[in-house]
């Protein structure tokens, strides 16, 4: 009795930390072959006795290992999910058409109450334009709105409409050396009024609305026109520093919107960030814990050959509404 209470103490144990494949590797290694069951059965000296005290002994070897198989089964289906994503970003947020679709098949299969699963994003970017960034920190709330847990993981930069997102998330995590912050909006253009009126190049643009075309590379600057464009973007700062308040309340948002930038050291002790590490620091201490981690990554299948030739194809990629690098 001490014995077979010793074994299912051991089965128990071990379903907790095997996977389902770990333990159907393990039983299709223990399960003995039919030859070796007939050997084990003929022995010497075996007999009728022999032969069925064998199968009970196989029989009772079996019924144990399919029961470790469904318990680590059972334990795989119960056990915490994190689902880990990738968003290294560029001037225009592009990736956001990516993290949409990983987003939606999270919310899909994710167990936010009965398993208490969670998101781990990792991310890098140095920001761009106001339209994509504020749809690819959009895409993230999603994720709280589900109730889903979310940690994002910044390993080099999260600068600007980068920080954007990262302010999102329920535990910021930082590397030492990553640079965070730049809360702040910037446009800029040339402008080659002086060198066409002295080759005697003039540049028309007919508008209807006051404010419909302020400064242009073209246009004789006016300062009634840099006033506007400096309420504008004064506008947009507006709206970037309600966002992050409001999503990262613990920070001080007025010494931080200055668009600075700050290493993770100094980003930690402006409460910018809760904890100094490696995204490997993080993904293992799910692990440890006993949650199952899977990497995510949405893909689309490759055009047919008809498209190439323009047959069946897409229109084309519309050009971003505005850029304010």
């Amino acid at each position: 009795q001490q014995q077979i209470e010793l074994e299912l103490s051991f089965l128990a144990r071990l379903s907790e930390i095997v996977s389902k494949d770990q333990a159907a590797a393990l039983a299709s290694v223990l399960q003995p072959s039919s030859t070796r069951a007939k050997g084990v059965a003929g022995g010497q000296g075996g007999g009728a006795v022999s032969a069925a005290a064998a199968g009970e002994s196989l029989g009772g070897r079996l019924d144990a290992l399919n029961a470790l198989v469904d318990a680590a089964t059972e334990a795989a289906s119960k056990s915490k999910h994190v689902y880990v994503l990738k968003f290294f970003g560029d001037v225009t947020a592009s990736q956001v058409a990516q993290l949409r679709q990983e987003i939606t098949a999270v919310l899909t299969s994710a167990e936010a109450e009965e398993r208490a699963d969670e998101v781990v994003l990792v991310l890098n970017t140095g920001g761009g334009t106001v339209t994509g960034y504020g749809l690819a920190a959009s895409q993230l709330l999603r994720l709280k709105e589900a109730g889903l847990p979310l940690t994002i993981c910044v390993e080099q930069v999260a600068a600007s409409g980068g920080y954007m997102m990262a302010c999102v998330a329920d535990r910021l995590v930082a590397s030492p050396f990553a640079v965070l912050g730049s809360i702040g909006v910037i446009t800029e253009q040339p402008n080659v009024y002086e060198r066409l009126k002295r080759e005697g190049i003039s540049f028309s643009t007919i508008t209807a609305g006051k404010y419909k075309r302020t400064l242009t590379p073209t246009k004789k600057v006016d300062p009634l026109d840099e006033k506007k464009l400096k309420s504008d973007i004064e506008q947009v700062l507006k709206l970037f520093k309600g966002f992050v308040a409001q999503n990262r309340p613990s920070l001080d948002i007025d010494k931080i919107a200055t668009g600075e930038t700050w290493f993770g050291p100094d980003a930690l002790e402006r409460n910018m960030v809760d904890k100094l590490a490696t995204v490997d620091e993080v993904l293992l201490d799910y692990v440890d814990q006993g949650a199952q981690v899977f990497g995510l990554k949405y893909t689309e299948k490759p055009p047919s050959p008809l498209a190439a030739l323009g047959i069946g194809g897409s229109a084309g990629e519309a050009a971003p509404l505005a850029q304010l690098a």
